[in-house]
């Protein structure tokens, strides 16, 4: 098969959500270990406004494609790629860089061994909503975190899709999970969803309210991708020999380590990425394990906020960043 004309997002330059445009491109061929995919539905995440907004580490020459989660169907296999045929309606485990595929697009290549099935009864839009929240709230919880039966664990920014994940992923593990967000205006929201307990980070004392329900412990894990200031009160509610886990840097202030807290109690903290985790196949196959049999049974259910078009990307990412989403913003291609 030739190439093939598409519509994809392209950036020019770093910066905010109007520096991503839509161009007409062409794609080629699936390469050995690839798949060319008719995209049907896009999961956004703060991965991709890292990168677009230029505070990544890793920076892209540009002009840069960009995207990182999708869901769709296989037109065409390419070189060595097993188990897999033209027709297949499949989600992407996101396994690589926000920027190594350009998965905001109508048609995209992408790598086989991040193919996932689509259950018959979930829609594109959900798979585009799954893997990367339940991904990372497996690597940062089970993988990394190793939260078992009976384990507190507080999870910050809990009305994101991830946090949303982290709740369902220690439900099913036997964990309790207790909501952090900034106010209690989604608290409610967050109880329905399964919340152990929601705590208002701007307007209770955390530390107190976390050694009140934990019996004066505190919390055996923390799972933040906040940082910053509010990080070292984190650490005062995390019980002696804990871990806290960062696996973001969504506050632009410092993030704050409070040295006694960590060497007088033996506090852990740990650091992951994602794609570092499944880099390994036994991982990435643990966790395609964990999340379909989740999905399966619908003991894991992704959370969609809200869902735009693909020539809304710049209203989706605005929507993206002003923190007011309850689960996952999609886009619809």
């Amino acid at each position: 098969m030739a190439k093939r004309k598409t519509r994809g997002v392209r950036i020019h330059q770093f910066g905010g959500p109007d520096v991503l445009h839509i161009e007409d491109t062409l794609v080629d061929e699936p390469g050995l270990g690839e798949v060319r995919l008719d995209i049907r539905a896009i999961g956004l995440n703060r991965t991709e406004v890292t990168l677009r907004s230029g505070r990544s580490p890793i920076k892209p020459s540009l002009p840069t494609s960009i995207g990182w989660e999708a869901a769709g169907v296989i037109d065409e296999v390419g070189p060595e790629v097993e188990n897999w045929r033209s027709g297949d309606r499949v989600a992407l485990v996101p396994a690589y860089g926000a920027a190594q595929y350009a998965l905001y697009s109508e048609v995209a290549i992408a790598p086989a061994r991040s193919l996932v099935a689509i259950p018959d009864d979930q829609t594109f839009e959900q798979a585009a909503a799954t893997w990367a929240a339940f991904g990372t709230a497996w690597a940062g919880l089970i993988s990394v975190g190793n939260l078992k039966n009976g384990d507190t664990v507080l999870i910050s920014a809990a009305s994101s899709s991830v946090g949303l994940a982290a709740i369902q992923t220690a439900i099913r593990v036997g964990a309790r999970p207790i909501a952090l967000t900034r106010t209690s205006l989604k608290a409610d929201e967050l109880r329905a969803h399964g919340a152990a307990a929601v705590l208002a980070v701007e307007e209770v004392d955390v530390v107190q309210q976390v050694k009140e329900l934990t019996g004066g412990t505190g919390a055996e894990l923390v799972f933040d991708p906040v940082g910053g200031a509010g990080f070292s009160k984190l650490a005062e509610a995390t019980a002696t020999g804990g871990t806290l886990i960062l696996y973001g840097a969504l506050s632009a202030e410092p993030t704050v380590v409070p040295p006694f807290q960590v060497f007088a109690r033996d506090l852990t903290i740990r650091g992951f990425a994602f794609p570092a985790v499944v880099r390994n196949d036994e991982r990435l196959e643990a966790v395609k394990q964990f999340v379909s049999d989740g999905i399966s049974s619908h003991a894991l259910v992704p959370a969609i906020a809200r869902t735009f078009t693909l020539d809304e990307i710049v209203e989706a990412h605005r929507f993206l960043e002003s923190g007011n989403q309850f689960g996952k913003t999609v886009v619809s291609v």
